[in-house]
């Protein structure tokens, strides 16, 4: 599941990443109006965070933007929780309005909400090549063999890995997937969970077929190893 967080306030941004990743979902990032249109037109996300008062182009033209070219829910944040706000963002097609300040609970739990009404709240499972990753019980299967439990941080990286199959990820996008903007991910930590990882994927860790190193940038998962 993948959702787009729109917010010029980069701490704020941070923040609901994060909350959003340790919940499972693939997190894109924009700060401005333009980037946010860009972004959800380049990414296809399954929903839209976004905030009302944006640099360049505001979020009521934002959802505007978005609504001439798809129904993809969006909630809509303010610090003014005034009814001419909500009506008029509800009347441009936002599915639901949340005032700031806001606990990181109460917006998954509005997020969850909404994807439920969307039919989207259960993750299909994600298949690539010879690997199957089931999101519901955070695991993968390897050519058949048996579900393979994988941790909460093996999880989100491998689940980015997928999505983005077949190109290679910077590691600084990918520590900022799995650990979030918060100084707590680094080249050597990321090393270390791609070795764990390696181990329950790889038929030989040593010599990786799926999950492969790309000199100077970072790593790449191969959509379908060679035999």
């Amino acid at each position: 599941m993948k959702i787009l967080v729109v917010d010029d306030d980069i701490e704020l941004r941070n923040l609901i990443a994060f909350a959003l990743r340790q919940a499972g979902y693939l997190v894109i990032e924009a700060g401005d109006g333009p980037r946010a249109i860009a972004e959800f037109a380049g990414e296809k996300p399954d929903l839209v965070v976004l905030d009302v008062n944006l640099p360049q182009m505001n979020g009521f033209e934002v959802l505007k933007r978005i609504r001439e070219q798809s129904k993809t829910p969006v909630m809509m944040l303010t610090v003014r929780a005034s009814e001419e706000d909500q009506v008029q963002g509800l009347d441009l097609g936002a599915d639901d309005y949340l005032a700031k300040p806001f606990s990181p609970r109460t917006l998954l739990a509005r997020i969850r909400a909404m994807l439920r009404r969307s039919g989207l709240e259960r993750e299909a499972r994600v298949e690539s090549g010879d690997l199957v990753l089931d999101p519901e019980r955070q695991s993968v299967v390897v050519k058949g063999g048996e579900p393979v439990r994988l941790t909460g941080l093996e999880f989100r990286l491998l689940q980015f890995l997928l999505a983005n199959a077949g190109h290679a990820l910077p590691t600084e996008r990918l520590t900022s997937h799995v650990w979030g903007d918060r100084g707590t991910g680094d080249r050597q930590l990321l090393k270390q969970l791609v070795r764990r990882l390696r181990q329950k994927i790889e038929n030989d860790p040593a010599d990786p077929r799926y999950l492969t190193t790309v000199s100077g940038v970072g790593y790449l998962f191969k959509a379908s190893a060679p035999n």
